[in-house]
């Protein structure tokens, strides 16, 4: 087992998924997350087998597991975090259940790659490729697509150590999964991930702008189900939209040339095109497998900003329009802190905390300076509209929400909490985070 305290025990083994999110790797950040915002207190530990993961969980301290550190919050930290990188992926698909299993420490980049390989597909990705299958399906993470779910929605069955040290598997036919997938690591360290597949396929991605954000608003339902994946990037207090991305499955009748004039957008400029595009995205104007195209960024490369703060809410469907607008009303305040925001559409699922949990979503995602202060001199003037109007935060980001403030959001949430007393009774994986954000306690 290698433990991961300061800059050079387990540097070698680790080295890997230090980097796995483009983080900074220097002496001194062994301990921070993603974007160097949050600094874990507790002992990392990176297992290298099934039996030391079951060792660590019944030491008697309260454990986590610890992915990619894509967390923006204190989600991952308790006093023990284990990162199972040192476990194998091990990719196993079952052609009769249309079924890939893998280690929770994979990437999705990763994997999608290898699947794509088999000819096989996963039905979205995140904008990032860098992020692990267990993290990202653990905090509800999404790609976009009005008929695409969330990463989690693909989720068929988990195996998890257990508070006691027992290696369990559960599935669709467990009682309760559907509160488990979204489980915020509360029920045990999960080690093992089975996720749905589908044959693979090709999309295009093409650059637009010049979308007013009144024509947005207007037809959002036109502009967001114009392609399989699309994505509208802005700020809040211009006229127009800065870029819509729109990621169109590939067809014998998909045009060569795809236009959004009937949407009132116009191509993008060249630094957006295939021939001059920031390095790292992934490309413009032309088509390639979903693996590569799916995400924003490349798996090669640092994703977004690198150093920054992020902050989502999953807002219904419904009342997006009225959210839209009353975000502009105060969109300088918005924009004084902000990088970018991102606007995709979630499909509704059925998992007790997603963010789409029993409705259709929209997902509103600000990237913002790596200042906390000017974040959040902002950020409660954002929830102070989202939240009334059903926004639910994403688990992994920037947010102040308590656990009051979001218990009327999550119908299923006390169901969640009693799933949770039965599986973990003595406490071992809950933490600061869990008990303020999520129980109340």
């Amino acid at each position: 087992m290698t433990h991961v305290n300061d800059a050079t025990n387990g540097a070698a083994s680790t080295d890997g998924w230090r980097r796995a999110g483009g983080q900074r790797s220097t002496a001194g950040d062994d301990k921070s997350n993603w974007a160097g915002n949050y600094t874990y207190t507790g002992q990392i530990v990176v297992p290298g087998s099934l039996d030391e993961v079951r060792a660590i969980v019944t030491s008697g301290r309260r454990v986590r597991a610890l992915g990619t550190r894509h967390s923006f919050n204190a989600l991952p930290d308790s006093e023990v975090l284990v990162h199972l990188g040192g476990l194998p992926s091990d990719p196993v698909v079952d052609d009769e259940r249309r079924t890939v299993t893998v280690g929770a420490a994979t990437r999705y980049g990763d994997l999608a790659r290898y699947l794509h390989g088999e000819g096989l597909a996963l039905h979205n990705l995140g904008s990032l490729p860098h992020i692990s299958v267990g993290g990202a399906t653990a905090t509800g993470t999404h790609g976009s697509g009005d008929a695409n779910g969330t990463l989690s929605s693909a989720v068929s069955a988990l195996q998890l150590v257990v508070a006691n040290g027992d290696v369990v598997e559960v599935d669709r036919s467990t009682e309760g999964f559907d509160g488990m997938v979204v489980g915020l690591g509360a029920f045990g360290i999960v080690t093992r991930v089975t996720l749905d597949v589908r044959p693979t396929f090709d999309i295009r991605q093409d650059a637009f702008t010049g979308v007013a954000w009144d024509r947005l608003i207007e037809d959002f339902d036109a502009v967001m189900g114009s392609a399989y994946s699309v994505s509208v990037l802005t700020r809040w207090a211009s006229d127009t939209i800065d870029h819509m991305w729109l990621k169109t499955l590939v067809t014998e009748s998909t045009p060569d040339l795809i236009d959004a004039t009937h949407l009132g957008a116009v191509a993008a400029p060249t630094s957006e095109t295939v021939d001059e595009q920031p390095s790292n995205l992934t490309s413009f104007g032309v088509a390639g497998p979903w693996s590569e195209m799916l995400p924003h960024f490349r798996l090669d490369s640092t994703p977004s900003a690198g150093e920054e703060i992020q902050t989502e809410y999953l807002v219904p469907r419904d009342r997006i329009r009225e959210a839209l607008r009353a975000l502009r009303g105060i969109g300088d305040r918005i924009d004084a802190a902000l990088l970018i925001t991102e606007l995709r559409t979630v499909a509704a699922d059925d998992l007790w905390l997603s963010g789409a949990s029993g409705r259709d979503a929209v997902g509103v995602h600000f990237t913002f300076v790596p200042d906390a202060d000017r974040v959040n001199a902002v950020v409660p003037a954002i929830e102070e509209i989202l939240l009334p109007l059903g926004g639910r935060p994403h688990w992994g980001k920037h947010f102040l929400a308590t656990a009051a403030d979001l218990a009327p959001l999550y119908p299923r949430r006390d169901e969640w909490a009693a799933l949770v007393e039965r599986y973990d009774p003595s406490g071992v994986f809950r933490n600061r985070f869990i008990e303020e954000r999520v129980l109340g306690d």
